[in-house]
């Protein structure tokens, strides 16, 4: 399987191709380009995955990890090194499907909503950039050759949101998430130093007798990876770049909130996995916690926002709570015994990807119809863009985990673990999946169903008739929700499961009906509330939970606590403190001390005239008064 170096290798160049001769592309020629580039990337993906999991599992009962490429990249002293290559295993492959898969609707996408930007090829170039990082993320063989990789998508990311580098908002929102990031992905950095040097290598399977012998290093370690997790994948209190990212190109929101940056931090607690819970399960739990609440948290955020692409980045943000959460209910490795979580939090990512993506470029063909972020323009769309209208509905259905759709089938193994694990931590989750219907369903009402004479008659901000988007957009469209309506049916536990032995979904009768009838019922709130045109149940509630509603729309005030740390405690309290300091007393002493230098060289210069005769009278006369001291003597 060599090959899958290709995988790694295209999108780079297309990156460099696009990058440095992209004025010498014409706009669709870079276009067609950049998403032919990703196509082939596409194939060669799904060929990975037929060719690995149709190879068969070993004698163990597991699917082999195989290294196709691997070279020495870094030698650390005579026995040990740091390499660099491609690591095949059941979730990097099905990461491998996902990245491309949703990337390539994303790149064919664009070709109809940016249509007209400026700098259209640049737009494609960063594109290449940030599908390539999220590739060689997945595929690394080491924590170290991750780390990387797990930095460039975060460059890519920056070059992406502050796309439209002319809107203040977008370079503010572009600098948020660079460093909101960064922080978090110092604590990356440490566990990986951390974990390098006791575990004695940055391979994900150290010796078991080294963790041992390491003690609590090790724990601590993982601790501070996930920081960097947290901080990825936009976990509370880390979670304040993703809703601002909302201000680059909504193509680009697919991408990331869908397959790439966000997923991140998941995919590092399950490639870490086995040492979380063979050392460290008190860490990985103390995870779940941080998942469960920031789910919980988001999605309270998500009912009351009126911008429709941040109900959508709060959703994700709830949703990959769900995936932390349930990795962190895991106690052992068994998928059979305590070990269900894993798989369905993988499982989770898979059908997540799709209608998530499905999700935000359905926002995409709205937005550039209504030229509206806000659902206060919107309504009786279904008129207007039928196929935006039933594939969005599926997504929703999908996301709420309504059956047959995919994302009921993931979310009730989630579920399932969740009461597993606790009882409470169960029903805090089937609350939150509720409100995630909700959400949804509000949503939906208030762009398509919600009587709008605006909608009508023209859109209020450009007095044009909304329409359907082109075939370009649509058709990414139809596939996405092809693959919401099956991607449940798919045998996911027979491909990856906690112990990489094979694990029969089943479904928790249970679980599914109270999960299922919470969900309608939130379905049905949100049918009474915004069906209509009267709206008294919503104002009232507003206006009697006045309070509440205004700190959940201003996001619990999150960014106001960040501002008055930053600039009241840090900025005005430590860092005007010690500016004042280096100015006035370390720049003081410097300028005392050159200004003692000068007055001293003002008054000796004379010493060094250069006349030959001064010279000889000072010396003569130094001469004659040692003469006479040593005749008084």
């Amino acid at each position: 399987m060599e090959y899958t170096l290709l995988i790694l290798v295209l999108p780079f160049l297309s990156f460099l191709l696009l990058g440095l001769g992209g004025k010498r592309f014409r706009p669709k020629a870079a276009g067609v380009t950049g998403t032919s580039v990703l196509a082939v990337v596409t194939v060669l993906s799904y060929m990975t995955a037929f060719d690995y999991f149709g190879g068969g599992r070993g004698a163990d009962g597991t699917f082999p990890t195989l290294i196709p490429y691997d070279m020495m990249w870094l030698p650390l002293n005579e026995t040990s090194h740091i390499g660099a290559g491609i690591l095949l295993d059941p979730i990097s492959v099905m990461m491998l499907v996902v990245i491309s898969t949703v990337s390539l609707m994303v790149h064919i996408y664009s070709l109809g909503y940016m249509k007209g930007e400026k700098g259209f090829q640049r737009y494609y170039a960063f594109l290449s950039l940030f599908t390539m990082s999220m590739i060689g993320l997945v595929i690394a063989t080491n924590i170290f050759q991750m780390y990387v990789f797990w930095e460039l998508v975060g460059v890519s990311s920056y070059l992406l949101i502050g796309f439209y580098y002319t809107k203040p908002a977008a370079i503010a929102a572009s600098k948020k998430a660079f460093v909101v990031t960064r922080f978090a992905d110092l604590g990356f950095l440490v566990g990986i130093l951390i974990y390098g040097y006791y575990a004695g290598t940055f391979s994900f399977t150290p010796q078991a007798y080294v963790l041992i012998a390491a003690g609590g290093m090790i724990p601590l370690a993982l601790g501070l990876m996930f920081v960097g997790a947290a901080g990825k994948s936009a976990m509370f209190p880390l979670h304040i770049w993703l809703p601002d990212a909302m201000e680059g190109p909504t193509p680009v929101s697919a991408l990331i909130h869908a397959a790439t940056m966000v997923v991140a931090g998941v995919y590092l607690v399950a490639r870490m996995f086995p040492l979380f819970i063979g050392f460290a399960p008190d860490v990985l739990h103390w995870a779940g916690y941080v998942g469960a609440f920031t789910s919980l948290f988001a999605a309270v955020v998500a009912c009351v926002q009126t911008d429709i692409k941040r109900v959508l980045a709060f959703s994700t943000i709830s949703q990959i709570g769900f995936m932390i959460a349930a990795l962190g209910v895991c106690t052992s490795g068994d998928p059979h015994a305590g070990g269900l979580g894993y798989m369905a939090s993988m499982f989770h990512l898979f059908t997540h990807a799709m209608f998530k993506a499905l999700l935000f470029l359905c926002a995409g063909a709205i937005i550039h119809a209504v030229h509206s972020n806000e659902m206060k323009d919107m309504g009786g769309l279904w008129k207007f863009m039928p196929v935006t209208h039933v594939t969005f509905l599926i997504a929703c259905l999908a996301i709420a985990g309504i059956p047959p759709f995919s994302g009921f089938f993931s979310k009730d193994e989630i579920l399932a673990a969740c009461f597993g694990f606790n009882p409470l931590m169960g029903a805090v989750m089937i609350f939150t999946a509720g409100l995630t219907a909700f959400y949804m369903f509000r949503l939906y009402y208030n762009v398509f169903l919600k009587p709008a004479h605006a909608a009508e008659h023209g859109s209020a901000a450009h007095h044009s008739t909304p329409h359907e988007a082109p075939a370009s957009m649509t058709i990414p469209l139809i596939f996405l929700a092809v693959v919401t309506c099956v991607a449940g049916f798919i045998p996911f536990g027979e491909f990856v499961s906690s112990s990489g032995k094979t694990y029969h979904i089943h479904i928790d009768k249970n679980v599914a009906v109270i999960s299922v009838c919470v969900a309608v019922a939130a379905i049905g709130m949100a049918f009474v509330m915004y069906r209509g045109e009267n709206r008294t149940l919503a104002d009232k509630l507003a206006v009697r939970l006045k309070g509440f509603y205004r700190a959940a729309y201003r996001r619990f005030y999150i960014d106001e606590v960040y501002q008055f740390v930053t600039h009241k405690i840090i900025f005005n309290g430590v860092s005007t403190p010690v500016a004042w300091f280096d100015r006035h007393v370390v720049d003081g002493f410097m300028n005392l001390l050159a200004w003692m230098t000068n007055v001293t060289g003002s008054k000796i210069k004379g010493l060094q005239s250069g006349a030959v005769q001064q010279y000889a009278i000072v010396f003569l006369s130094g001469a004659l008064a040692l003469i006479i001291i040593l005749l008084l003597i």
